[in-house]
């Protein structure tokens, strides 16, 4: 309720950029037909607009995981897409959520106005998890995702969520003032934002139980040809917070 309220709010105000509902569709419209793993599933906002996750359950699952991904893309791209199906593999049902996204040329200086929307779709993701009894749930997000599940995380989240993988973190995410361990992991080869926090970042980490930062050898921003490396290194994470 507090996220549909901060939505109304900031709509008032005028400090809302609309996200781009159209361009939502035709990711769908392309994604759906190629999914070999998992359940496309529409959930619904305040407002009535549905968008999809891809939901992949994990045999005698440790917990379930909420799949972020960055700026502009679909719950199956990429790193996301290896993420949601190979955490599965390793125990963790997958829920990878299509986030707010706006015009194909909008700068990532656009997107903090997509945030309380982002917000909603993250707490809806947690119900839906929790309306299927996992009481146990992480997230795990990219890039501008990890940006949104740091405004989401920093608002009192869902007491159910117990753990946040952070992967290539924009600039200098604010881990102090969250009550959940967090791994920040990063590319030895990011993106020059990326590594120039990276030492901020660790600060925020500080005398807070079960958290780390890792930087990934070899790998860049989409941990390109490093897969096994990227699944090993969450996996582990997650399995020292879910055991």
């Amino acid at each position: 309720m507090r996220i549909v309220w901060m939505l109304v709010l900031l709509m008032l105000a005028g400090n809302v950029v609309a996200a781009d509902y159209a361009r939502e569709k035709k990711w769908a419209d392309e994604v759906i037909p190629g999914v070999v793993v998992g359940d496309p599933v529409y959930l619904e906002q305040a407002n009535g607009h549905k968008f999809l996750t891809l939901y992949t359950t994990a045999k005698d699952p440790k917990a379930a995981l909420i799949i972020v991904h960055g700026l502009g893309i679909h719950p199956d791209w990429g790193l996301i897409g290896v993420l949601r199906s190979q955490l599965a593999d390793r125990g963790y049902t997958t829920l990878s959520v299509q986030m707010p996204m706006l015009a194909n040329d909008a700068k990532a200086s656009a997107y903090p106005a997509t945030f309380p929307e982002a917000s909603q779709r993250l707490q809806l993701a947690v119900d839906f998890l929790k309306a299927k009894g996992y009481q146990k749930i992480g997230i795990v997000s990219h890039s501008m995702g990890s940006r949104m599940s740091e405004a989401y995380l920093s608002a009192k989240p869902d007491p159910a969520i117990k753990a946040w993988v952070s992967i290539g973190v924009p600039g200098t995410a604010d881990y102090r003032k969250l009550n959940m361990p967090v791994l920040d992991l990063y590319g030895q080869n990011d993106l020059p934002e990326v590594i120039k926090g990276a030492a901020a970042r660790k600060a925020g980490l500080q005398g807070k139980p079960g958290s780390e930062q890792i930087q990934a050898t070899r790998a860049d921003h989409f941990f390109t040809d490093q897969d096994q490396q990227l699944v090993d290194t969450v996996a582990h994470y997650l399995n020292q917070q879910f055991k």
